[in-house]
């Protein structure tokens, strides 16, 4: 028994050896490539893990999943952190129609063509859209950390890439519970667990981010000042089990605390004076689990399965990047007449919308359960993940300065 705990630490500690290491060399790479380092991440990945055989961490062990979830919690904390609730007011409804309807738009759209394209079943078809069809926050939110872009349209995306994981992933449980023959595909149902878990997680995340910023910055109860780096922390943690534990959504609840602890000073607690230690704090733990996160998804890639279906795969993502996602952003966009979009901005909104984290681990639940065409929908999960974070991330930059919309200094 000792043994195999001994054998566990060893590898473990290897395991975060070996990924952080190439992250460094990785990141360093992109630096002088002026790439985003989580394309270079995903590359180093499958060098690491297909190529060299370094890592074999199976998307289902708990280390996978403790680091896709611990990391994904972390960046999207980060990222509500560093939204002012002033500019998210303006944008609101944009936000609220991309992370609901513009789903459904994107599972419908995705759906249609990868039922045309693999010639499986409708549901099949729909679950596989699903999966794919919310944003990812773990690799858009450290993309525009590289790429200063107008607060309006950097909010509206980070926003949209938190709140539409929830929908993403009521969407897919709701398509698989159908598949499996557990329940029947009711919108009633739907809806109600939508509310539920969406709502929910607000709530977790406003009631956590009050309690915990009051006591670390309110003049008078503010007993735990000293702490308020590892209070942050504490609290994006948190925030994920809590709702996690309460069947709400986890990842909103996350968000939303960082959101209401970036904008602090609104609600008359002053944390300006750690600023600078929260900012380092914050930026240091997000690399690391940039690192982790994409690196250990890039030595997942399958290359075996997307040999298989190759063609298809890209089809199909072809179809999400350049049919789905425009539909999705002025469908949800264009009523919204008072964030006063300009066509460049739509432009960029239709471009940046890389899938990751959220989508890897549902495709890998998918698999676990052993349905019928789970292959299928691993391989057009790969294909997204690949070609949106190599393709579209690796973009961001020259397509800001193209629409005029990078912020200089």
């Amino acid at each position: 028994m000792e043994s195999q705990a001994t054998e566990m630490i060893h590898h473990l500690f290897l395991l975060f050896l070996i990924i952080v290491t190439t992250g460094v060399v990785a990141g360093k790479l992109a630096e002088w490539l002026r790439l985003p380092d989580v394309a270079m991440f995903i590359v180093a990945g499958m060098v690491i893990g297909q190529g060299l055989h370094w890592v074999n961490e199976m998307s289902t062990s708990v280390t996978n999943q403790l680091i896709l979830v611990g990391g994904s919690a972390l960046i999207l904390f980060d990222g509500g952190r560093n939204i002012r609730l002033k500019g998210l007011r303006k944008v609101g409804l944009t936000v609220g129609l991309l992370s609901v309807p513009g789903v459904l738009i994107t599972v419908a759209a995705t759906g249609a063509a990868i039922h045309y394209i693999f010639g499986i079943d409708w549901l099949y078809s729909l679950l596989a859209a699903a999966v794919i069809a919310s944003t990812d926050p773990a690799s858009i939110i450290p993309v525009f950390r590289q790429v200063r872009i107008r607060d309006k349209v950097r909010e509206t995306v980070e926003s949209e890439s938190a709140f539409n994981d929830a929908t993403g992933s009521i969407v897919t449980f709701a398509l698989l519970a159908a598949v499996t023959g557990k329940q029947a595909l009711e919108a009633g149902p739907m809806i109600g667990e939508f509310l539920k878990t969406a709502l929910g997680g607000i709530v977790v995340g406003v009631v956590l981010a009050f309690v915990v910023m009051y006591l670390v910055g309110h003049v008078r109860i503010g007993v735990f000042g000293d702490y308020t780096g590892i209070a942050m922390l504490v609290l994006a943690l948190a925030a994920y089990v809590i709702g996690d534990l309460l069947h709400v959504s986890g990842f909103m609840a996350t968000f939303v605390a960082g959101l209401i602890w970036g904008n602090a000073s609104t609600f008359g607690v002053h944390l300006a004076h750690k600023e600078t230690e929260m900012t380092h704090l914050a930026e240091n733990l997000t690399v690391i689990m940039r690192m982790l996160i994409f690196v250990l998804l890039g030595s997942q890639v399958d290359f075996g399965l997307l040999a298989e279906y190759w063609w298809q795969s890209l089809l199909a993502v072809l179809v999400l990047m350049f049919v789905a996602r425009p539909l999705t952003v002025y469908a949800c966009a264009l009523p919204d007449r008072k964030a006063e979009w300009a066509g460049k901005e739509l432009l960029f909104m239709v471009w940046v919308r890389e899938t990751g984290v959220i989508p890897a681990a549902l495709s890998g639940m998918i698999a676990a359960s052993g349905i019928p065409h789970a292959d299928v929908i691993a391989s057009v999960t790969f294909m997204a993940i690949m070609l949106t974070i190599l393709l579209q991330a690796s973009t961001t930059a020259w397509a800001a300065r193209k629409l005029g919309l990078e912020v200089k200094g």
